[in-house]
Order: C-alpha cells, then sequence, then structure tokens
C-alpha cells in the first residue's frame, strides 16, 4: 500500500474555515508525539527511510504504534510505502529497539485535527518547534498514485492552497533542519 501525501505550511485557522464552508467532516483530534530512531546497520537520511514509535492520545486514551516508512518513490508528492502496526506497551518497544543498537534520533511533537473531504484525509498540524502545516493524503495501489496525487491537489486548491508550495520535507527533517540553524 501507499500513502499519497501532500504538505503545505499554511494558517489553519483560515483553512479551517475554509473546510467548514466546503462541508468537510471534522473527525477528531489528536496529540502525536513520535520518537524516530537511526538505525545501527544503514544511514537512513541518506537512504530516505525512517522508523519510529508514535503515542498518540485521543480523548484521554493513548495508542502506540510502529511505522516503517520506505524511500519517496516520486518526485510531485511526498508518496512513499509505508508499513504500520500497533503495539500494546510503547515503553518496551523502545527498549527493544535500543536493545538492537537503534539510537533515538530525534522526537517529533503535534496537535492534528482531521478532517474528511472528497474521499482524502484533511490534517492540520500545529507542530512543535516547526510551524502549521495542512497535509492532504490517501491510500491507494501503485497503479493508482499518479490520480491519487493529482486529487489530493485539487484539495488543495478548494482549500485555497497552492500545491507548488508543497513542501516534500519531513517534519522530522524540518525539525532537525531548524536545530541545525
Amino acid at each position: 500500500m501507499y500513502e499519497v501525501e501532500v504538505k503545505v505550511a499554511a494558517d489553519l485557522d483560515a483553512v479551517a474555515g475554509r473546510l467548514d464552508e466546503l462541508g468537510a467532516e471534522r473527525t477528531g483530534d489528536v496529540r502525536q508525539v513520535d520518537v524516530y530512531y537511526d538505525a545501527p546497520h544503514r544511514d537512513f537520511a541518506e537512504t530516505d527511510e525512517a522508523l519510529r514509535v508514535r503515542r498518540e492520545t485521543r480523548d484521554g486514551e493513548t495508542e502506540t504504534r510502529i511505522t516503517y516508512k520506505g524511500p519517496l518513490v516520486e518526485r510531485e508528492s511526498k508518496t512513499r510505502e509505508e508499513v504500520e502496526t500497533g503495539v500494546a506497551d510503547g515503553e518496551k518497544a523502545d527498549a527493544i529497539f535500543e536493545q538492537l543498537g537503534f539510537e533515538p534520533a530525534a522526537t517529533v511533537r503535534k496537535d492534528r485535527r482531521f478532517y474528511r473531504y472528497d474521499g482524502y484525509t484533511v490534517t492540520l498540524d500545529a507542530v512543535e518547534d516547526v510551524g502549521e502545516f495542512v497535509e492532504v493524503e490517501t491510500e491507494t495501489n501503485e497503479g493508482g498514485v499518479e490520480a491519487a496525487r493529482e486529487g489530493a491537489f485539487e484539495v488543495l486548491r478548494e482549500l485555497g492552497l497552492d500545491p507548488e508550495d508543497q513542501t516534500r520535507t519531513s517534519y522530522l527533517g524540518l525539525l532537525l533542519d531548524d536545530a541545525g540553524e
């Protein structure tokens, strides 16, 4: 399965107002804390991969998931293979990775508002120490990537955003770039 995602910096209040005008369905709010790991056997920055443990809190309940993200598969969006599974104990997941030589690289904290619009998930992200962004995404098989991307671009336009303004850099990359300045 491929996650097709486009992301642009934006004023979240303005976009939320436009989503309301369009009749989008608000589907929830979450707080996410993502711990990203460096691998002992290869450089994820060079291979454009990511491994994270995500703690997601919604309505006072926290769930933990492990996610592997493969390298980007096209230049026009943030499309990549993604493999994810839930775990019962995030602390033990962290301990397993660390025992295997994986080291925490950085932690990304964000507050997210989710909407459904025109078959896409639209996420309004306030990312600590990075900024405000809108993501439009969907999942598809390999043959549907181009159509899914073009649909995401159209959703951005309907929100008053320009697909040409997208960033393909992950929140982790943006956070690390800001830390290095």
